[in-house]
């Protein structure tokens, strides 16, 4: 009886005896998949890999070919697609063979052949198109569409499968030009009545075989399950085999590529990491790919001579490295200047363009590029705009390594979620929050992530600088800024543009009000990019004082312990000469409340110099949990009466005469070292008769003020010494 119900099904299916098996299963064997592709882009190379994972068998058609067939943008088009599948069709005389024809740069597969082929089976036709829920590219034709009582009623050319024998019918009139629209052909047949059904057509119209985005980005969703991750229609409840990002949707299509087929899961992360690697560990230094690094200064940015520090310390050979330096800011001359001096000699070349040349920033772009296409041993360009802070040294080495056409590290700013990516895009182009970028800008999801937009750093091959990407207005756009509008020429010419958070890589400066008019800018950046100064400015063993009881106390009740860097101390020292207006060290002092001083030092107040607000900033974030740790139940807001830098010298002031000082405590930070830079000073404590007489660079002495630390500063006999002292209350 089940027999006898198996052969009457697949008659009245208008199906073969052949076609249906013992279990009325198609054999996967039948199956044949073609596609058209004249070049290998990098969605074409997805679509292999797709394929590959399910075990599809491709064929592609086309290769080397000029494509004539248009652009999804503006039909007509695909007219070369039904030439070459034709052509392909006449080489094929098995009766049973199943075809299934795709587009290959925007399509991917989610499940394999043996799904694909029941869903197909069980839709009772010769052939299934995917359908839409828009029509293109002839709306006059909406009113032909059959009717449906659910689901979509328009026919989408980008996927079909079928009985060999039924295409070849259906193909059988074709004799148009490659330019003519193969959707407009495959639907003229669909809606003729007669034509349907003697080829035997049907639409997927529901979307169990095939899933097209255009008009239906809110049906699909990423389905993850069992360590699997494929689309879900959450219309019609179903589980497409085939995606595919026709029309405008491209970049709905590399959003859901960057999961499906099992790129990353939750159970097992990034799966394509590892693949395709170019390792360059083991290599002679001569064998390192050449590199053209740009370096971009095109507005006034913090930190720049730090920059070219992380820059020296790339773990790359120099001499494989040529260098194209852009600065458009002649406050930032010397900085560059300073760096070509003494180590322009170790990079294989140096190109730069100073401000003085009045090159626009696009075109020194464009330049840059021309740098490594126009040299032979060039292989990759790597922009990196000089308000990247590169923490990670072995970044250029990860980059290359993991071997994309263009690829970007993930940069982030402290305590916000920004970063140099772009989820996805708004409808004018602008930033848009994809589902996934808050789990990858935490880290939650690890891996390599198909974006629409990066900027500030970036690396990319050569080949493509000399291919895809030759074009000379790479950065221009009516409507984009110049970053959004290469970004857009990126997408559009097929490369895609990857991020990857597999490394902490490092951050980008804020450069919102940073001011030129002092001579060591970067101590004013406290505020503004609080991470970076600390790196620059606080030292290095300053995290142990909290952590480990990394502190001394040379005498009763003061607490010594190392604050500043030796560059820290250098910047204070040359701002305070700079400014050059040192008190003359009288009783009468108009800078302070009542005008006069009881123990007047030579000396230059904070506020003289504008540095009040970032002094009180320090001591809150840098000096208050000190406080708080070694007098236990004493809270301060670093409140502070004075704050200054004081200068003792043999013939000018030596020392300073025993007193109380007008503050709850006081901290005392030596800026120059006992031995080098001066002979002598110290401070004793009369009461303990107790002595610090090797002042570090860089440490803090903290101690009560007004009551029980009677002291008086000691001579400084030879040299100068600096300190900064500062009288703080609660």
């Amino acid at each position: 009886m089940r027999a006898v119900l198996i052969v009457l099904a697949c008659l009245f299916a208008s199906f073969s005896p052949r076609d249906c098996n013992q279990q009325g299963l198609i054999p996967e064997g039948d199956l044949l998949v073609l596609t058209v592709a004249t070049q290998e882009t990098d969605g074409f190379r997805r679509f292999l890999r797709s394929a590959k994972h399910f075990n599809y068998t491709i064929n592609v058609l086309g290769s080397g070919e000029t494509w004539k067939g248009g652009d999804y943008m503006s039909p007509p088009g695909g007219g070369q697609k039904v030439r070459l599948l034709k052509s392909a069709l006449e080489d094929i005389q098995e009766e049973n063979k199943v075809i299934l024809f795709v587009d290959s740069y925007d399509v991917i597969f989610s499940s394999g052949p043996k799904e694909l082929l029941k869903k197909f089976q069980q839709a009772k036709h010769r052939v299934v198109f995917s359908a839409e829920t828009l029509i293109w590219p002839d709306r006059h034709l909406e009113d032909k569409h059959p009717h449906v009582r659910e689901g979509k009623r328009f026919l989408g050319a980008g996927g079909f499968i079928g009985y060999a024998p039924n295409l070849k019918k259906m193909l059988s009139d074709w004799s148009g030009a490659d330019s003519d629209s193969d959707q407009l052909y495959f639907t003229k047949i669909y809606i003729n009545p007669e034509k349907r059904k003697s080829i035997n057509i049907t639409l997927d119209n529901k979307c169990r075989l095939f899933q097209n985005l255009h008009g239906a980005l809110d049906e699909v969703v990423l389905k993850f399950e069992d360590g699997r991750v494929r689309a879900r229609n959450v219309l019609y409840d179903t589980l497409p085999v085939i995606i595919h990002g026709n029309g405008p949707t491209k970049l709905q299509i590399n959003y859901l590529g960057n999961y499906i087929p099992n790129l990353w899961t939750f159970e097992t992360g990034c799966t394509i990491c590892n693949e395709n690697l170019r390792p360059l560990s083991g290599l002679q230094e001569s064998e390192y790919p050449v590199v053209v690094i740009g370096i971009f200064i095109q507005q006034l940015t913090p930190f720049v001579t730090v920059f070219f520090e992380r820059l020296l310390n790339l773990k790359y050979p120099k001499n494989r490295l040529q260098l194209f330096i852009y600065n458009q800011e002649s406050h930032h001359e010397p900085h560059v200047r300073s760096f070509l001096e003494y180590h322009e000699s170790e990079y294989q070349g140096v190109k730069l363009i100073g401000p003085e040349e009045d090159i626009d920033p696009v075109t020194s772009r464009i330049i840059g590029f021309d740098m490594c296409r126009d040299n032979i041993d060039c292989e990759y360009f790597f922009s990196v705009d000089v308000d990247v802070v590169l923490k990670n040294e072995n970044t250029l080495r990860v980059l290359i390594e993991l071997n994309k056409p263009f690829i970007a590290p993930m940069l982030t700013k402290p305590g916000r979620l920004w970063t140099n990516f772009w989820g996805a895009l708004s409808a004018d182009g602008y930033y848009a929050r994809s589902e996934d970028y808050v789990d990858i800008v935490q880290g939650n999801r690890v891996g390599l992530w198909n974006v629409p937009y990066v900027s500030h750093i970036f690396l990319i091959k050569a080949d493509a600088l000399r291919t895809d990407l030759k074009d000379p207005d790479l950065f221009e756009s009516a409507t984009l800024d110049p970053d959004m509008a290469f970004c857009s020429k990126v997408r559009n010419k097929g490369v895609f543009m990857f991020v990857t958070n597999m490394h902490t890589y490092g951050r980008v400066l804020s450069t919102e009000n940073y001011q030129t008019n002092h001579l060591h800018n970067d101590l004013w950046q406290i505020f503004e990019n609080p991470v970076e100064w600390e790196e620059r400015y606080i030292h290095e063993n300053y995290s142990k004082v909290l952590k480990d009881g990394f502190i001394e106390m040379p005498c009763p009740d003061v607490y010594w312990f190392p604050v500043f860097t030796d560059v820290a101390c250098k910047h204070l020292i040359e701002e305070m000469e700079n400014f050059g207006q040192w008190s003359g060290g009288g009783n009468v002092d108009n800078r302070i409340q009542g005008g006069y001083e009881n123990v007047p030092t030579i000396d230059i107040h904070m506020n003289q110099v504008g540095y009040e607000k970032e002094w009180h900033k320090f001591l809150l974030d840098y000096a208050a949990p000190v406080t708080e740790k070694m007098f236990p139940g004493y809270y301060t807001r670093a409140l502070f009466e004075l704050a200054f830098v004081v200068r003792y010298k043999p013939d000018e002031q030596p020392s300073l005469r025993p007193h109380h000082d007008a503050s709850t405590f006081t901290i005392n930070i030596a800026l120059n070292q006992v031995g080098i830079d001066y002979q002598g000073g110290g401070c004793r404590f009369l009461r303990y008769n107790c002595s610090v007489n090797a002042p570090r660079r860089g440490w803090a002495l903290m101690h009560p003020g007004r009551l029980t630390h009677y002291h008086e500063g000691l001579p400084t006999i030879e040299g100068v010494r600096y300190i900064v002292v500062s009288f703080v209350d609660p």
